[in-house]
C-alpha cells in the first residue's frame, strides 16, 4: 500500500505535467500562428498597395495613349479632308481641260475644213491643182534663184570641207595624246662584244669543231674576223640570233668551249628565249587588257619582241597601235574593243614571215583563221597596207593607227633622220641671214625661233626678216601642217654700279 501511494502520485504527476505541456505548446503555437497571420497580412497590404499603384500608373498611361491616339486622328481626318478638297478640285480642274482639248478639236477640224474649201476654190479659180501649183512655183523660183542656190550650195561644202578637217585633225591630237606607251628605237643586236682576243680562238676550237657545232645547233653563221674583241653573228632569224647570242655569253662566263658543252649552253639557251618570248606575249596581251587569245597566238606576239621593222621594236609597236586604235574608235563611235584587238594583232605575221611564204599581212590572216579568231578582227587588220579593200569603219581605222606609230618623228630609223634632217634645215635656212645672232627649232619642228642682231637689224626689218624665213621653208623643204616663224629683237643694256 504504500508503494503504491508514490506510483499514483507519479502517475498524477506526469499527467498534470504533460496536460501543462499541451496547453503551453499551445500558448506558444497560437502566439507563433498570431506572429505569422500578421506578417501575411502586411505582406498582402503591401502588395495591395503596389498593385493600387500599378493600376494607377497602366492607367495614366492608358490615358496618356489614348490622348495621342485621339489626335493623331484629329490629324488623319484633318489631311483626308484636305486630300478630298484637293482630288475635288483636281477632278474639276481635269474635266475644265478635258472640255478645252475638246474645244480646240473641233476648232481645229473646222479650220481643216475651210483650208480644204479655200485649196478647192483656189484651184477652181487657177485651173491648177495644188500638186501642179506648188510644183510650177519651185520651178519659177529654182530658175530665179539658180545661181544664189548654187553659190549657197558651194559655200556650204566648202565650209563643211573645212569642219570636218578640223575635226579630224582634233580627234587625231587627243587619241595621240591619250596614248603613251613607253616606246624606244631598237635595232636587232648582230655583234658580240668579247672580254679578250684570245676568246676568238677558243670560240674556233680545234680545226674549227667549236664554231662549226655552234653554227650547226644555233642555224647562225658566226663571222670571227678582224674586228678587235667582236663576233659578229648572221642569221635571217631574229630568234636564232638571240639564241646564239645567250649561247655564246653563257659558254664565255663557263670558260669551257667545246662540243658537249656547246650543245648544253644552247639547249639552257632555248629555253630561256622560250620562256622570255611566252613572258613577251603574257606581258602585252595583259597591258592591252584583251582576253581570250589562244596561248599559240600569245607565244607568236611574244617573238615579235625580237623583229624590228626600220628599227621599230614590232612588238611594241603593235601594242601602240592598239591603244591608238581604241582611241580613234572611242572618238568617233566605232567598236573600240574590235579596233583594238585588230591593232594588237595586225603584224602577227611578221612573228614566222621568214619562214611561210606571202607577205606578212597574208601570213598574219591564215594564222588567226587558224585559231579561229572572229571575222571581224580578220576584217579589221587585214587592210593596213591597204593590200585588201576596206570592209568596215574598224579597218580604216587600224590602218589609220598604224601609220600615226609608224610615222611619229622617232618611231623609225629612217623617219627619225628624215626628222633630224629637216629640225636641222630649218635651223640653216635661218641662220643663213644676214644679222641673225642664232636659230633654233622647237616643238617637234612646228617652231623655228630667230635672235637678231639689235644693231645691225630695226624693228620693220625684223618683220621682213620673219616674212623672208617663212617663204624659204615654204618653198626649199617639205614638211607636215604648218611652220612659226618667232623673229625675237631684243636690246640689252648693262651697267654696274661701282
Amino acid at each position: 500500500m504504500n508503494q503504491l501511494i508514490p506510483l499514483i502520485t507519479g502517475i498524477i504527476a506526469i499527467v498534470i505535467g504533460s496536460l501543462l505541456g499541451y496547453y503551453a505548446r499551445q500558448s506558444i503555437a497560437k502566439r507563433n500562428y498570431r506572429t505569422i497571420e500578421a506578417k501575411i497580412t502586411k505582406k498582402i497590404s503591401q502588395a495591395k498597395a503596389q498593385s493600387d499603384q500599378i493600376l494607377e500608373k497602366a492607367k495614366k498611361e492608358t490615358d496618356i495613349r489614348r490622348d495621342a491616339l485621339f489626335n493623331t486622328e484629329k490629324v488623319l481626318l484633318k489631311r483626308e479632308n484636305i486630300l478630298d478638297s484637293k482630288l475635288s478640285e483636281f477632278e474639276l480642274t481635269q474635266k475644265e481641260f478635258q472640255e478645252k482639248v475638246e474645244k480646240l478639236r473641233g476648232i481645229k477640224e473646222t479650220l481643216e475644213e475651210l483650208k480644204s474649201q479655200a485649196l478647192k476654190k483656189l484651184e477652181i479659180v487657177s485651173g491648177l491643182s495644188s500638186q501642179k501649183a506648188k510644183q510650177e512655183l519651185l520651178e519659177n523660183l529654182e530658175k530665179e534663184y539658180e545661181i544664189e542656190i548654187l553659190e549657197r550650195m558651194r559655200k556650204l561644202e566648202s565650209e563643211g570641207q573645212s569642219r570636218f578637217e578640223k575635226r579630224a585633225k582634233e580627234i587625231l591630237a587627243q587619241t595621240i595624246q591619250k596614248c603613251a606607251v613607253s616606246q624606244a628605237q631598237e635595232i636587232t643586236t648582230t655583234s658580240l662584244t668579247l672580254p679578250s682576243e684570245e676568246i676568238k680562238g677558243r670560240i674556233i676550237g680545234k680545226e674549227g669543231r667549236n664554231i662549226r657545232t655552234l653554227e650547226k645547233l644555233t642555224g647562225v653563221e658566226l663571222i670571227v674576223d678582224e674586228t678587235p674583241e667582236a663576233v659578229i653573228i648572221s642569221s635571217f632569224d631574229p630568234v636564232r640570233r638571240q639564241i646564239a647570242k645567250k649561247a655564246l655569253e653563257k659558254l664565255i662566263a663557263d670558260g669551257r668551249i667545246q662540243p658537249a658543252r656547246i650543245e648544253e649552253k644552247v639547249k639552257d639557251a632555248e629555253a630561256e628565249i622560250n620562256s622570255q618570248i611566252k613572258e613577251a606575249g603574257e606581258i602585252a596581251v595583259y597591258e592591252t587588257g584583251i582576253l581570250g587569245l589562244d596561248p599559240k597566238i600569245v607565244q607568236l606576239l611574244g617573238r615579235l619582241r625580237f623583229r624590228t621593222s626600220y628599227g621599230q621594236n614590232v612588238l611594241l609597236h603593235s601594242i601602240e597601235v592598239a591603244f591608238l586604235a581604241e582611241a580613234l574608235a572611242s572618238e568617233i563611235g566605232a567598236d573600240a574593243a574590235v579596233c583594238k584587238r585588230a591593232g594588237l594583232l595586225h603584224d602577227i605575221g611578221k612573228a614566222v614571215d621568214h619562214q611561210v611564204e606571202g607577205s606578212h599581212c597574208d601570213i598574219g590572216i591564215k594564222i588567226l583563221e587558224k585559231f579561229q579568231e572572229e571575222k571581224e578582227i580578220i576584217s579589221a587588220m587585214k587592210s593596213h597596207h591597204e593590200e585588201y579593200p576596206y570592209e568596215s569603219l574598224e579597218a580604216i581605222i587600224v590602218q589609220v593607227a598604224d601609220q600615226i606609230s609608224g610615222a611619229r618623228p622617232g618611231a623609225r630609223k629612217d623617219t627619225l633622220e628624215n626628222y633630224l634632217k629637216r629640225l636641222g634645215d630649218l635651223e640653216n635656212i635661218a641662220l643663213s641671214f644676214s644679222g641673225v645672232e642664232k636659230a633654233y627649232a622647237i616643238q617637234a619642228g612646228r617652231e623655228i625661233r630667230v635672235f637678231v642682231k639689235p644693231d645691225q637689224i630695226d624693228d620693220l626689218a625684223t618683220k621682213k626678216l620673219a616674212q623672208e624665213i617663212a617663204r624659204r621653208i615654204q618653198e626649199e623643204l617639205r614638211y607636215p601642217g604648218e611652220i612659226k616663224v618667232s623673229v625675237i629683237r631684243e636690246n640689252r643694256v648693262v651697267e654696274y654700279a661701282k
